[in-house]
């Protein structure tokens, strides 16, 4: 599998189209904004784009989602149906960030946990991790051992827990419970900025560390 991150908006939050090389089936991982930005990748990279895929819903990581699937006629995957008052809420995410209105919209199927997404002959195991938001999913690809984390970690941060329906305790289980058992040599992306592995995290992280005990 390969894959490639592409920052949009000024929340600079990763986007990230990937696709499997033996089909060359893609998809959109929060894909946030910009929508011909994220059109041109596609065309560069000469993927057929399939499906796009929602960790949650806050207007940085789903600002482009139904104007891509509307482009491209594929559907939308994710997150979990906890989310619904936030997709529900997006003319009012758009105010409140002074962002262009991005409309309502509904995915065409909600995930859970234990779900498995396919993109061509790869597959992305569904875990269920709230905390950031109550429908907060990560898309795990054992194969590939990479993890789509969407703001549930980051790289010597954890995400925030003070939106509504946000509980930090459970967003430190979500973590500990969910992300850490998935192995140390796993890669991740999160939603924003770099790239980290789930040992680096387990060992040094301020928040969520083991030598930071709770």
């Amino acid at each position: 599998m390969k894959y490639q991150i592409i920052p949009v908006t000024a929340f600079q939050q990763n986007c990230t189209l990937l696709w499997c090389e033996t089909s060359n089936e893609a998809a959109f991982v929060d894909p946030g904004g910009e929508a011909q930005k994220l059109i041109q990748a596609v065309a560069e990279r000469g993927v057929n784009l399939t499906k796009i895929l929602l960790t949650h819903g806050h207007l940085d990581h789903v600002g482009a989602a139904d104007a891509l699937a509307k482009h491209f006629d594929i559907p939308i995957y994710g997150p979990h149906k906890e989310d619904l008052f936030w997709l529900e809420g997006l003319p009012a995410q758009s105010k409140m960030f002074g962002m262009e209105e991005c409309s309502s919209f509904m995915p065409t199927e909600w995930l859970n946990d234990g779900d498995v997404v396919k993109v061509g002959n790869e597959f992305f195991q569904v875990l269920h991790c709230p905390g950031h938001t109550p429908g907060h999913i990560v898309f795990f690809c054992k194969s590939a051992e990479l993890a789509l984390v969407g703001d549930v970690l980051f790289k010597g941060s954890v995400g925030r827990s003070d939106f509504p329906k946000g509980d930090h305790q459970q967003l430190m289980e979500s973590i500990k419970n969910k992300l850490f058992p998935l192995g140390d040599e796993v890669k991740f992306i999160p939603g924003h900025g770099p790239m980290s592995t789930i040992g680096y995290e387990r060992q040094t992280n301020p928040f969520v560390g083991e030598q930071y005990p709770d």
